[in-house]
């Protein structure tokens, strides 16, 4: 399945699972309605800024956008097991930066990313889910990477390995002259019956 097709319906699923509409989604993430219409029918390439205020709009990962449908759909059980060639990957038409979900298929509470981050780039998320509790640790594999999570800058090397709950806004920082490579595993904590209520509300 192209990358964007499967944005396009996982966006297209989570959204209707929470009973949002178009407009509620819209003043919940602060994405246009008209953009998230262009997204759900695979007409345009969302950057990760986008995704992140949809995830938020959704309290959900940004991960979850890449999650396979097909697999969940296929019925049998999803496999434990993904090779390589099998992984999604998705570039951000803005940064360049390169995600590639390692996880495979089968329902797990942990899931792991591998970024290729070119240098020089920086990404700015506000990552503040309100109605879950993600959790995060970045490990540093090669290149050097700056993170500020909140009003705190730290500095990678690699082998360096840095924890967060996406609670508040964090800076993604390339300060070298060559790309960083890092895994990303993250973990929600299922918020209880009745949480996706507006936050307007």
């Amino acid at each position: 399945m192209d990358i964007n097709t499967r944005i396009a319906q996982r966006l297209r699923e989570l959204r209707d699972a929470r009973g949002y509409s178009l407009e509620a989604l819209a003043e919940r993430s602060g994405v246009s309605r008209s953009a998230i219409s262009l997204i759900e029918r695979g007409q345009s390439s969302p950057t990760a800024v986008v995704l992140d205020k949809l995830a938020i709009g959704l309290s959900v990962a940004l991960a979850s956008f890449f999650d396979d449908s097909e697999d969940r759909n296929a019925g049998s059980p999803p496999s434990p097991m993904i090779r390589r060639s099998g992984q999604p990957v998705w570039q951000d038409p803005a940064s360049g930066y390169i995600r590639r979900r390692l996880s495979p298929p089968a329902p797990s509470p942990l899931q792991m990313v591998e970024v290729l981050f070119p240098p020089g780039q920086r990404v700015a998320l506000d990552s503040a889910v309100h109605d879950a509790a993600i959790h995060q640790q970045v490990w540093l594999i090669e290149g050097r990477m700056e993170l500020t999570v909140g009003t705190t800058t730290w500095s990678l090397a690699a082998g360096d390995c840095l924890a967060m709950q996406l609670d508040q806004p964090i800076v993604f920082h390339n300060p070298g002259t060559r790309p960083a490579r890092y895994l990303v595993a993250l973990t929600t904590v299922t918020p209880p019956p009745g949480r996706f209520a507006s936050r307007h509300d």
